[in-house]
C-alpha cells in the first residue's frame, strides 16, 4: 500500500495537524471569555447603591430597567453621572429584599419607566468560568491518552518503542570503514541488495531473510558493521537496545516489540538493529518468575512478529550479542533468524587492515609500519588496536611532536597489552632480586621447550597488577593446541615457581606464582575434562555444571559425573600438575647457568627484548648501556630491533605468557 493510500501510524503531519487544531480551538475559548469580560463601547457600566437608585428616579434619570430575580436590577440612565470619578450611562443595584423591589417596581411604573424582568441565571461567561475545570480534565486525561498511543518523547508513553530511525540523506559509517571482517561483510551486502532489488532474488521464489544474527567476541565491530549497513542500505533503518524493552511495568516490553515492527511495516522495506539481543532473548523458563515475567513475555512478542500467524514482509531484524549460547532456540531457528554471521577475533590481515582504517586519522611518520604492529598483536580485537592508535597518538603529544612514530606504536602496544608502567612502585633489593629470578624461570622454560612460542620480552618493571612478567608471542596466529604444546605451557607456568625453589629455597618461595598455578590447574582440568588429552579418563567429556548455572538454566548445581569419575579427574589433574612441576624443574636445573645470566642481566636494564634474549642463551655479552637508554621504558632500543610485541598482564609475582583458551 503506497503512502497516497494509508497514512503511516505516528505519521508526523497528521500529528502537526492536530496540535494546530487543538491551538487554534484553545485561542477561540480564551477569546470567548475575554469578550464576555473585557468588552467595551460608548456605554459605561457602574454600580450604584439603593439610595442613589431612588434619587435618580425622584430625578426622572431612569430610562429603563431589567430586574433580575428578586434582588437585582440593572439599568440605563436617561444623563450620565458620575460614580467613582467615572462617567456611568448603565448602572447595577443589588437590592436587600424582595420587599424593596416590589416598592421599586411600583414607583417605577408610576413615572413610565420601561421594565423588563427574567430570572436570574448564570451569564455566558459565568457559565464557561464553572465548566472550564471540567473540560480541563477531561482534556488532561485525552491528552495523556493520546500520548501513550502517539510518537515522540512525551511523558507517560511507557508502551511507546524507544527504536531511532536513522535517516539514509544522514553521513554515515560505510563498509569502506570497516575492515577485519570481510566474510561478514559479504553476508550484509547481499542483505543489502536484497532490499534494494528484491525482484533479482524473488523471481526464482527464493524470500527476503527475516533476519541476520552476528556472533563475536567483544570488541570485533559488531555494531559498527551494522552501522555501516544502515550508511549502505539507503533505506530506513531503526537502531534500539535490547535493554530498552524491558522496564519495571508489566507488558511494556511486548508492547514496544510491537509498536516497533508496527514503525516498521509503515517504512517497509527497512532494517531494525537491536544491539544486546540476549538482554531480552534469554532462555525461557529459566531463574525465577515462571512463564510470566515481563522479560519472558517481550521475547514471547517477539517471536510472534518475527514469524507468527501474519506475515512480516519487507522488515529485516539485524541482532548482535557476544552470548549466542544463552539465547532461546526458538529466536534462533529457521524462519526468524534465518542467518547467523559470526564476527570473530581479526587475522594478521584483518588486524593490519584495522590499523590502516584508524591510522588514516593520524599524521604517521615515515617509520610506522602498520604490518609489524599487527603481526605483534595476535588475538587483538579491533577496539583493542582503535585503542592503541588512541594511545599512540596520545604518547606523540606528550612528547611534543608533529608526528606518530613507530616508538610511539610500541609503547601504546605494551601499554594496552600489558598494562600501565608503575615506576613509582618501590621494590626493596629482596623483592627485585626474587621477582627477576622468577621471571628468569619462566624464560628459561621458554627457550628450552620445544614448540613453545617464542619468547619476545621480560620485565620486572610492575605493570598492571603484576610485579613483573613474560610474554611470547606466537609467529603465527594458532587456532588450535597440540598435546606437546599445552604441556609446554603447563612446564612454562611453573618455571618461575621452580626457579625461587632453587635460588632461594622451598622455605622462601612466595606467593607471585599463585596465579600461575591457578592457569596451570585451569588448563589441566580442561585437558581432562573437555579435550579427552588424559589416557586415564579417556574421551569422555566431564559436564561443567558451573556453566550451566552461569547461564541460569538451573536453579541449584548438577552433578553429571559419579563420584568414582569425579576422584578419577582430580587425580589425573594432579598427576599432570605434578609431571609439568618436575619437568619444569629438571631443564631449569640443567640451565643454572642461563638463570643466573638472566637474571642479573634483568636486575641491571629491567627490560629484555628477545634479541637480548638470544644474545643470553648463546653465552655472548650483551651491548652496554648507552645514552640510548630510554628511563620510561626501562630498555635498551638496540638498532634494527624488530617489533616486540607482548601479551596481557596476570596478577602476581610475575607472570609467564598468557595463553588463549585452547580449543
Amino acid at each position: 500500500m503506497s503512502d497516497q493510500q494509508k497514512t503511516p501510524p505516528g505519521d508526523p503531519k497528521l500529528r502537526r495537524v492536530s496540535r494546530t487544531a487543538s491551538v487554534w480551538f484553545l485561542f477561540a475559548l480564551m477569546s470567548v471569555l475575554a469578550w464576555n469580560f473585557m468588552r467595551s463601547d460608548d456605554r459605561t457600566i457602574g454600580q450604584i447603591t439603593v439610595s442613589e437608585l431612588y434619587r435618580q428616579l425622584d430625578n426622572d434619570n431612569i430610562l429603563e430597567v431589567t430586574f433580575q430575580g428578586e434582588t437585582r436590577v440593572e439599568g440605563e440612565l436617561k444623563n450620565t453621572i458620575v460614580v467613582d470619578e467615572a462617567d456611568v450611562n448603565e448602572f447595577v443595584t443589588d437590592l436587600p429584599s424582595a420587599e424593596v423591589t416590589g416598592e421599586l417596581m411600583t414607583l417605577m411604573l408610576d413615572r413610565e419607566v420601561e421594565i423588563t424582568a427574567r430570572s436570574r441565571g448564570l451569564g455566558w461567561g459565568t457559565l464557561m468560568i464553572s465548566i472550564l475545570p471540567v473540560f480541563l480534565f477531561i482534556a488532561f486525561w485525552i491528552w495523556i491518552f493520546r500520548a501513550m498511543q502517539s510518537g515522540g518523547n512525551r511523558a507517560f508513553q511507557f508502551g511507546r518503542s524507544k527504536a531511532r530511525m536513522i535517516s539514509p540523506d544522514t553521513p554515515q559509517v560505510t563498509f569502506a570503514d570497516v575492515a577485519g571482517a570481510e566474510e561478514a561483510k559479504v553476508e550484509l551486502e547481499e542483505i543489502i541488495e536484497f532490499l534494494k532489488d528484491p525482484p533479482r532474488f524473488s523471481r526464482l521464489g527464493g524470500r527476503l531473510p527475516k533476519g541476520v544474527l552476528l556472533v563475536g567476541p567483544p570488541g570485533t565491530g559488531k555494531t559498527l558493521l551494522a552501522r555501516a549497513v544502515a550508511g549502505e542500505a539507503g533505506r530506513p533503518f531503526f537502531q534500539m537496545s535490547g535493554s530498552d524493552f524491558v522496564e519495571m511495568f508489566v507488558g511494556v516490553g511486548a508492547s514496544r516489540v510491537r509498536d516497533l515492527f508496527e514503525q516498521g511495516k509503515a517504512h517497509a522495506p527497512c532494517i531494525i538493529f537491536v544491539d544486546e539481543i540476549d538482554a531480552v532473548g534469554r532462555h525461557r523458563g529459566a531463574g525465577l518468575g515462571g512463564g510470566h515475567d515481563e522479560r519472558e513475555q517481550t521475547l514471547n512478542a517477539l517471536l510472534v512478529e518475527m514469524d507468527g500467524f501474519e506475515a512480516n514482509e519487507g522488515v529485516i531484524l539485524l541482532a548482535a550479542t557476544n552470548r549466542p549460547d544463552v539465547l532461546d532456540p526458538a529466536l534462533l531457528r529457521p524462519g526468524r533468524f534465518d542467518r547467523q554471521v559470526v564476527v570473530d577475533l581479526p587475522d594478521v590481515k584483518g588486524r593490519e587492515g584495522i590499523l590502516r582504517v584508524h591510522a588514516k586519522k593520524l599524521p604517521l611518520a615515515e617509520d610506522v609500519e602498520l604490518s609489524l604492529v599487527a603481526r605483534g598483536t595476535p588475538g587483538l580485537s579491533g577496539a583493542d588496536l582503535s585503542n592503541i592508535c588512541n594511545e599512540a597518538a596520545l604518547f606523540a603529544a606528550r612528547r611534543g611532536v608533529d608526528r606518530v612514530a613507530m616508538e610511539d606504536f610500541e609503547q601504546a602496544k605494551d601499554k594496552v597489552m600489558l598494562g600501565t608502567e608503575r615506576r613509582s612502585m618501590v621494590l626493596t633489593d629482596a623483592e627485585r632480586r626474587l621477582t627477576a629470578f622468577h621471571e628468569a624461570g619462566h624464560v628459561v622454560i621458554g627457550v628450552k621447550v620445544p614448540g613453545l612460542d617464542p619468547v619476545h620480552k621480560v620485565t620486572i618493571v610492575p605493570r598492571g597488577r603484576a610485579l613483573g612478567l613474560t610474554a611470547s608471542l606466537p609467529e603465527e596466529d594458532r587456532h588450535s593446541h597440540t598435546r606437546d604444546w599445552l604441556n609446554g605451557q603447563l612446564a612454562m607456568l611453573f618455571g618461575g615457581r621452580v626457579a625461587e625453589e632453587l635460588e632461594f629455597g622451598p622455605e622462601k618461595v612466595t606467593t607471585g606464582a599463585g596465579n600461575d598455578i591457578e592457569r596451570a590447574t585451569a588448563m589441566a582440568r580442561r585437558m581432562v575434562t573437555r579435550f579427552g588429552m588424559s589416557d586415564r579418563i579417556g574421551l569422555m567429556a566431564v559436564g561443567d555444571s558451573e556453566q550451566e548455572v552461569f547461564l541460569g538454566r538451573e536453579l541449584v548445581q548438577r552433578r553429571e559425573v559419579s563420584d568414582f569419575t569425579a576422584r578419577q579427574v582430580d587425580e589425573e589433574v594432579k598427576r599432570i600438575l605434578d609431571e609439568a612441576h618436575s619437568r619444569a624443574r629438571g631443564i631449569v636445573e640443567e640451565n643454572r647457568t642461563l638463570l643466573a645470566d638472566i637474571a642479573n642481566a634483568l636486575l641491571e636494564r629491567e627490560t629484555l627484548d628477545a634479541s637480548e634474549i638470544q644474545l643470553l642463551v648463546e653465552g655472548k655479552a650483551l651491548a652496554p648501556l648507552t645514552s640510548d637508554f630510554d628511563s620510561e621504558q626501562g630498555s635498551l632500543e638496540l638498532p634494527g630491533a624488530a617489533a616486540k610485541p607482548a601479551a596481557k598482564p596476570r596478577p602476581g609475582l610475575g607472570s609467564a605468557d598468557p595463553l588463549p583458551s585452547p580449543g
